[in-house]
Order: structure tokens, then sequence, then C-alpha cells
């Protein structure tokens, strides 16, 4: 009998050991609870809830939405892709990175290159040869010593100055600074102390756009920092020549350096804001006229009168975004006039934006010229 018990609980024994692993589990309470809490761990549900974790969400979402602005938006706005825009070969069609341009022979009034050439954007400090010409049309005392003055101050876009509030010097280094250094606050004076004040003045300089036949044209302040000061590369060539013809500004526009004293140890000493007027003197450029503006709604522009292969151009160079693309562009219309300039012939690449062609602008130029 002890025999047949003993068999008995060697059966029993083994059946235990060599049970399926879901079986004895379901013998031990202990072991389910555990398998049971391992099972929950990795349960579709609770992953799930990991995923829609806001706290994960919050910290994920931003960063990725950056990350997809960034690969959108990089071809469209990165500087320094515009920076290094190298155009297409001289032995080609000509090609620049600036969104509005216009390349125009001064003398036979032809227009050799544009793109965008009437569609309105703001100039910036373009705005400043409007100012110079207003205020040599109006024959004030240039010597007359003026003050700057809590009105000159930019409060719309909080550009610095160098010249504080109280600081005199005459209505000439006025004008010098505006053109040469784009100084703000002197352009700002200029209108300050016109006969009229500042609404005055700017009345005056929409009358004289007017006279030149700028019909997209409209201005609202003196210095360019207002962005409702709009014009047209077109309506912009017409200025450029028109300003052109005053002496005064050709010879401050292409001085590279200009010393203020206003009474203290040392002078103030401003450079041009055109790199390449501050280069003419070691290098082959011959400009009769410049001047630069940014502000962001403007992106970066230069308008010039410049002698290129023995002929005198205007060029206009409108909303440029890196900070060389619009001396880049410059550079590059001087080596295709240089490479093509007893080839140029009428074209169009098709592209409807872009024209090369010898459509001639004498009668429109020339009756401002009188």
């Amino acid at each position: 009998m002890s025999f047949f018990k003993h068999c008995l609980k060697v059966l029993l024994v083994s059946s235990i050991a060599f049970a399926p692993a879901g079986q004895a589990i379901a013998k031990s309470p202990s072991k389910k609870q555990s398998v049971s809490s391992t099972q929950k761990k990795y349960s579709p549900r609770v992953s799930s809830e990991y995923r829609v974790n806001p706290n994960k969400t919050r910290a994920m979402r931003p960063a990725k939405v950056r990350a997809h602005a960034r690969k959108v938006s990089k071809p469209a706005v990165d500087a320094e892709m515009f920076d290094s825009f190298t155009g297409k070969s001289s032995n080609s069609n000509l090609a620049i990175a600036s969104t509005k341009a216009l390349v125009m022979n001064q003398n036979t009034h032809e227009i050799i290159y544009s793109k965008n050439l009437d569609t309105p954007t703001p100039i910036a400090s373009v705005t400043k040869l409007m100012t110079a010409m207003v205020v040599l049309d109006a024959k004030l005392n240039l010597a007359e010593e003026v003050s700057i003055t809590e009105m000159d101050v930019d409060y719309l876009k909080g550009t610095s100055s160098r010249l504080p509030v109280g600081t005199t010097m005459t209505r000439e280094d006025l004008l010098n600074l505006a053109l040469i250094a784009s100084e703000n606050r002197a352009a700002s004076a200029l209108a300050t102390h016109y006969p009229g004040g500042k609404q005055r003045f700017i009345q005056d300089m929409n009358a004289k756009a007017a006279s030149l036949g700028m019909m997209n044209t409209h201005f609202e302040d003196s210095t360019g920092l207002n962005s409702n000061n709009v014009s047209t590369a077109m309506d912009l060539a017409r200025m450029v020549h028109a300003a052109y013809q005053y002496p005064t500004i050709r010879q401050i526009t292409t001085t590279s350096d200009y010393d203020l004293n206003v009474h203290r140890r040392q002078p103030l000493h401003f450079h041009n804001t055109n790199a390449l007027v501050r280069e003419s003197t070691r290098s082959s450029w011959e400009i009769g006229l410049s001047k630069t503006g940014y502000i962001s709604e403007a992106g970066r522009c230069l308008v010039m009168q410049a002698t290129i292969a023995g002929e005198p151009l205007i060029l206009v160079l409108l909303d440029s975004v890196g900070k060389l693309t619009r001396i880049g562009d410059a550079k590059r219309i001087k080596k295709w006039m240089e490479h093509n300039s007893n080839t140029l012939t009428s074209h169009n690449d098709g592209r409807g934006d872009i024209v090369l062609t010898g459509l001639s602008m004498s009668k429109t130029l020339g009756e401002e010229a009188n």
C-alpha cells in the first residue's frame, strides 16, 4: 500500500513539473499577478496612451513644425543662397537674383534688361534721392545751421543714430549724411526744417514724383523707413535719371567717406553704404550716382548710374534677400555688359518676367529732363 502511495506521489509531481506553462501559471496566484502586470505593460492600450501623452506631444510638435517650415521655406529665403547666386554664364542671357530689376542705357533710353518692371514695392532709403531733390529745388541755404529734434527720432523701426537730439550742423551736412551714410535722422531733419514742415515736404515729394512721370510712386516720409514709400523699377529709373541732373547729388552720392565735426575732440566718421563706391578708387567701376536702401519690407535695394563698357547705364536692383546679392547682381551686370557690349540683341527668354529688349523709353525720360 505504501508503494502504491509512493507511485501516486511521484506521478503527481511529474505531472506538475512537465505541465504546459499556462497551466502551471494558472495554479500559482502569485505568478499570475506577475505575468498579468507584464502583459499590461506591453498591451496595445497602454502603448496607445503613451503615444498621445500630452506632455510628449507639446514638446514634440513645435520641433516638428519648425523642421517642416525650414524644409519648405529655406529655398525661398536663404540669404546665403542668394549671396552665392552665380547666374548664367556671360555667353548667355543675363540672370540676376534681385526680385525686381532694370538696366537701361541712359543715352539711348533703351531697356537692356528688366524683371518685374512695373511691380510696386517698398523702396526704403532709395527715398532719400527724392528728399535731396526736393531740398535742392527749394533753393534753401545749405550753410544754415539746423538741429536734430525729437521729431527726427525713429520710433517706427527703432533704428539707432550717432546724431543725438540737439546736435547742430549745416543743412549741407544733413544732405551728405543722408545720401552717403543713409542717416535717417539727417533725412528727417531736412523735412523738419523745411518751409511748411514735414507735411509740406511730403506733399512736395509726391508732386515732384508726379512731375517726373512716376505714376506708380507714393511717399509718406523723407527717410524711407515707412514701408508705404513705394515705387517700381521703371519709376526709380526715372528718379535716378532726374537726380543725375543735380551736380550736388552726383558729387555727394559718389563720396566714399565723410567726417562730421560736432564740437567733439574727434570728428564722427561716416562711410558710404555702397561698397562699390568705397572700392571704386581701386577698381574699374565708374559710378556717377548711387543710393542703397533696406528695411525688412523692401529687402536690400540699390540704384546707380554707372558707365560700363563705355556706355552710361541706370541700374535698379530691388528686393534682394542676401546682404551681398545686390552687389553681386551689379557685378554680374557689369561683367555681362562688358562681354556683350557689341552683340546686344532683342530677346525674350519666355519666362515672362524677364525681358532683354531694345525697347525705347526716350520719349518718357526725355520729357522729365526738361
